[in-house]
């Protein structure tokens, strides 16, 4: 099972993750996590990738799309992977239906989790009430101009992927059970 997880910041797309790869036995590649292993083990595209980060720059979608697909091919994900992070524009998207094209595989399904983003905030604000605030984007400034970002760049990829009949909402202000159940059924259809 290949899928993609969609949805803005605080949605729960990383809780999901976790327990659909307990699910599926398919591996959650996070981009930042493929960066930094890529970077860790000095690949090619690591090193490049690292002298870029070191600059304090970001890294182009280029060299984003060169270590996802490496990370594609490894061993545990040709029973398929969770991309989590990845695509975030529409240029991504339509790097990875090529890259997948190349490789021989296709995408099962775009989960969206869908949020309101008001909750979002009213959430993320809570759980730094109860954290004492330990994270750093456990505030409505931050939250908001993430929300704003993930509005601008990543939303369009909602339409792109219901034009290709993968999209498949599901409402992400449910309890974190009620979230999984519904995406368990949007994937059995």
């Amino acid at each position: 099972m290949r899928l993609i997880l969609l949805g803005p910041p605080g949605a729960g797309k990383g809780t999901q993750a976790k327990i659909l790869v307990e699910a599926y036995g398919i591996p959650q590649l996070s981009t930042g996590d493929i960066l930094r292993a890529a970077i860790a083990a000095k690949t090619p595209l690591g090193l490049e990738a690292k002298a870029i980060v070191d600059r304090g720059d970001l890294v182009s979608n280029e060299i984003v799309n060169g270590i996802v697909s490496e990370r594609l091919d490894a061993d545990d994900c040709k029973p398929g992977f969770i991309l989590d992070g990845f695509p975030r524009t529409i240029a991504q998207a339509e790097a990875l239906g090529g890259m997948l094209k190349d490789k021989g595989l296709v995408l099962d399904a775009v989960i969206e989790i869908k949020a309101d983003a008001d909750e979002l905030v009213r959430r993320v604000i809570q759980r730094g009430k109860e954290s004492g605030g330990a994270r750093a984007d456990d505030n409505e400034e931050v939250l908001r101009k993430r929300l704003d970002v993930y509005q601008e760049q990543t939303a369009p990829l909602v339409a792109f992927y219901a034009e290709k009949g993968l999209l498949r909402p599901v409402d992400g202000m449910e309890p974190v059970d009620a979230v999984t159940a519904a995406i368990k059924a949007a994937l059995a259809n």
